[in-house]
């Protein structure tokens, strides 16, 4: 069964377009990671890897073993801009982790294949 959605996706589109048109308040860009943290899961459903935002959020995705305590062997943890940027196609995922943006650790834990997210770059 897919995450239930808590972020409201027009909401969150429009979130994410200003966030893109460099207007974007700090409420706009948490809705725009927290949006965007669930399109992942949507796009790629799991539990293998946990994929970090910090202050904004958090989520579980891709397919693979199920993690179930303490720190999970795939993890993705980098900062809201870069995030955004991955996710909207603004920055490569191999552009991200060159530059140390991107702390990503396990087999599972490269997202190159699943970004930029098509619904974060629908205006």
């Amino acid at each position: 069964m897919p995450p239930r959605r808590r972020t409201d996706p027009v909401a969150g589109r429009a979130a994410v377009a200003a966030w893109l048109a460099g207007g974007a308040s700090r409420a706009d860009v948490t809705t725009a990671v927290r949006f965007t943290l669930e399109e992942l899961a949507d796009v790629a459903p799991g539990n293998a890897v946990e994929v970090r935002v910090p202050p904004a959020g958090a989520v579980q995705a891709v397919a693979g073993p199920r993690h179930t305590r303490g720190t999970p062997p795939n993890v993705v943890e980098t900062d809201v801009e870069t995030w955004l940027a991955l996710a909207t196609g603004r920055r490569s995922w191999a552009d991200a982790v060159a530059a140390g943006r991107v702390n990503a650790s396990g087999e599972r834990a490269d997202l190159s294949a699943l970004l930029p997210l098509q619904a974060a770059r629908e205006r």
